[in-house]
């Protein structure tokens, strides 16, 4: 079983900008995903194994950037320019498989290992 220990939330004024922080027992495909109250868990950023490839949701394109030490089997979430609306609990998650090759990298469902969750707070 993966364990997954984020770090990095907080409360940032809008422009600012946060690095979040996954710890994972082993090397996998890994995602963040992040939701606000009263809304649906929502897709962020994707990472390959290899960390040859990254995948991002539209709304953070240009803003967030994805990265992974295998070293140290952690995953990076630097997040720019944060906005008010990128408010929300952030979460990391990996795949059933350390190699994930398809193209449902953006459901939750894709994904079997979940961490416990960092609060990202966004002041306008």
């Amino acid at each position: 079983q993966v364990q997954l220990v984020e770090s990095g939330g907080g409360l940032v004024q809008a422009g600012g900008s946060l690095r979040l922080s996954c710890a994972a027992s082993g090397r996998t495909f890994m995602g963040w995903f992040r939701q606000a109250p009263g809304k649906e868990r929502e897709f962020v950023a994707a990472i390959s194994w290899s960390g040859g490839t990254t995948y991002y949701a539209d709304s953070v394109k240009g803003r967030f950037t994805i990265s992974r030490d295998n070293v140290k089997n952690t995953v990076y979430l630097q997040m720019n320019s944060l906005k008010p609306e990128d408010t929300a609990n952030y979460s990391c998650a990996t795949t059933p498989s350390a190699i994930y090759t398809g193209s449902a990298y953006y459901r939750p469902a894709t994904y079997r290992y979940w961490g416990q969750g960092t609060q990202v707070t966004v002041s306008s």
